[in-house]
């Protein structure tokens, strides 16, 4: 009796071994697997794209950023997605960026990282304590649009709560969907004032040189499959 008490130990003890070195994945789904499959928004297409307007004597720039994670629902009235936003990709002064809000010309690479380090510093977005900003979309209503046209694209709104440097304000914006060989193309704006998300701008020399304190975020995001919606009215 001993002995088959002793033998059925030694074999609950190996399962538990064998189970414990399995990797997480095999189990559930990884958040850390940097995936593009991670929701169904195109992580390598979809963009974020940033105005950050001057004061003084300093200059305009365009950021470009990307998406961590994303799920998203057209025409729902509840739970209709999440767009996580990767706060260390964000790149200041790219040229996609700066032509995507509408500047002329080029940055140079030195000032680049010297932007990018203001930026992503602890003064300022502070991305190593705030790694991610968070959309949680409560829902995406069409909007009934006044002028009937061939050409107009449907609109949705979408609502919910966006987090940035720990900190949640409501959030509604206004997007165009367009179908795109079997996906769907999303493109929409809203602006924020950094120090409502407990954000200081930028600026030096006694306020000499800065940047406003107002941002234009710009969405550029596509969907892997054609949302489940219907048009919108028109």
């Amino acid at each position: 009796m001993t002995v088959r008490l002793q033998k059925l130990r030694v074999l609950t003890l190996t399962l538990l071994l064998v189970l414990s070195s399995q990797p997480l994945g095999a189990f559930q789904n990884s958040d850390e697997s940097g995936s593009s499959e991670q929701g169904n928004v195109d992580l390598q297409a979809s963009r974020v794209y940033v105005f950050v307007g001057k004061t003084g004597l300093g200059h305009d720039h365009g950021v470009e950023g990307r998406l961590k994670s994303g799920q998203l629902t057209l025409n729902a009235d509840t739970a209709a997605g999440r767009l996580e936003f990767n706060m260390q990709s964000f790149d200041a002064d790219t040229d996609a960026a700066r032509r995507y809000v509408g500047l002329k010309g080029s940055t140079d690479a030195g000032t680049r990282r010297q932007v990018n380090d203001n930026m992503k510093g602890a003064d300022i977005l502070n991305v190593q304590r705030f790694p991610t900003a968070v959309f949680e979309i409560t829902s995406s209503r069409p909007v009934a649009q006044q002028k009937a046209s061939a050409q107009a694209l449907p609109q949705y709104e979408l609502s919910g709560k966006f987090t940035l440097h720990g900190r949640t304000q409501p959030l509604r914006i206004r997007v165009t969907a367009e179908e795109q060989n079997g996906r769907t193309h999303l493109r929409g704006s809203f602006t924020i004032l950094q120090t409502t998300y407990g954000i200081r701008p930028y600026s030096k020399a006694f306020g000499a040189v800065g940047v406003a304190d107002r941002l234009t975020i710009h969405g550029d995001v596509w969907l892997n499959a054609a949302a489940p919606a219907e048009a919108a009215d028109r």
